[in-house]
């Protein structure tokens, strides 16, 4: 299997506008994350996808791989499928621009259910963590899942799923949104018009399900740290040089 990462990099945030190339303990946040990703050594490559000459710069002239999209795109899967249409992969994984604690054994456990799945039974993979705190489950910005037996998603909501209509103890899965695609899966999933659950949720994996794709899911104990606010920034600065004076 040749496997790729993908790591989608829009400049423009509703909330936190440029925040991929901040400052980050004295690299950008974009290129923290694409030599963290690197740095896993999963990868045949690992390119940044970009519709800004200011981030395609920051990687190329930091001697990494960027690839400039041609249009305009209404999510990470469809940018990333385009920029990859044309490269020869067999797994494609996206990894959030704005995610530069990426961690290998998550990723690794990612991969390793395509290595099993001999009969190609699985489309998509990605990551889960079991939460319990009461305000975790109940957030709309905390993606949940449910599951079958074989851990394949059931469905996806910002909803608390499943209702606990007699009170009995649920478990509860966040959905931790890192991908990892079958080129050919990536490739038709971008194809495929938004469905109403979709619209609804405002959640691209319900366009999975609604079109019959199998999505394998992981359970981990990875936390992501995104950095979505400057407050984010301000505490991922923190934990570098946490790191730093450990070392």
């Amino acid at each position: 299997m040749k496997i790729v990462a993908m790591i989608p990099a829009r400049y423009e945030a509703s909330r936190f506008p440029g925040k991929l190339m901040k400052n980050l303990a004295g690299k950008t946040v974009i290129l923290r994350t694409y030599e963290a990703t690197k740095k896993t050594n999963l990868f045949d490559e690992v390119y940044v996808v970009t519709d800004s000459d200011i981030i395609f710069n920051e990687i190329t002239s930091n001697g990494g791989k960027a690839i400039k999209s041609k249009k305009e795109h209404k999510s990470g899967s469809d940018r990333i499928a385009e920029a990859v249409e044309n490269i020869e992969a067999t797994i494609v994984v996206n990894v959030q621009g704005d995610e530069p604690f990426t961690q290998t054994k998550p990723l690794f456990e990612l991969l390793k259910v395509f290595k099993l799945d001999k009969n190609k039974e699985i489309d998509i993979a990605s990551l889960m963590l079991k939460i319990e705190e009461q305000e975790e489950i109940n957030n709309p910005n905390n993606v949940k899942v449910v599951v079958d037996e074989h851990n394949f998603a059931l469905y996806f909501s910002r909803s608390p799923i499943p209702f606990p209509r007699e009170k009995l103890e649920a478990t509860y899965f966040k959905h931790i949104g890192i991908y990892a695609f079958r080129k050919e899966s990536l490739l038709k999933f971008t194809k495929l018009p938004m469905n109403k659950l979709e619209k609804t949720e405002k959640l691209e994996n319900l366009r999975f399900l609604a079109n019959g794709l199998k999505v394998k899911m992981v359970e981990t104990n990875y936390t992501a740290i995104g950095i979505d606010t400057p407050e984010d920034l301000e505490k991922a600065n923190m934990i570098f040089k946490l790191n730093e004076n450990k070392q």
